[in-house]
């Protein structure tokens, strides 16, 4: 059996960062839920119950904490949005 996916150990300004986004919830739905994802992997919740806390599938769960522990600094890709203009 393959070892829990969990969240590497948040720096002290992680951890303040993540708790502004998920207490003021204004940027956006998927920046609040991952940003609950990884606090609530960091504290040592599994994967199962962050699946269900969030309401996300497991596997998406394991993606984002993956993405954030290989360094992606918005704890996660941005999704959506225009594409940026072409250079001139």
């Amino acid at each position: 059996m393959a070892e829990p996916v969990r969240a590497r150990r948040l720096t002290d300004q992680e951890g303040q960062r993540l708790q502004q986004i998920v207490r003021r919830g204004k940027h956006g739905s998927v920046r609040v839920r991952r940003a609950m994802i990884i606090m609530a992997s960091a504290s040592g919740t599994l994967v199962p119950a962050i699946a269900r806390l969030v309401a996300a599938d497991e596997d998406t769960v394991r993606d984002v904490i993956h993405l954030f522990n290989q360094g992606a600094g918005r704890a996660g890709p941005s999704v959506g949005g225009r594409p940026s203009p072409p250079d001139q």
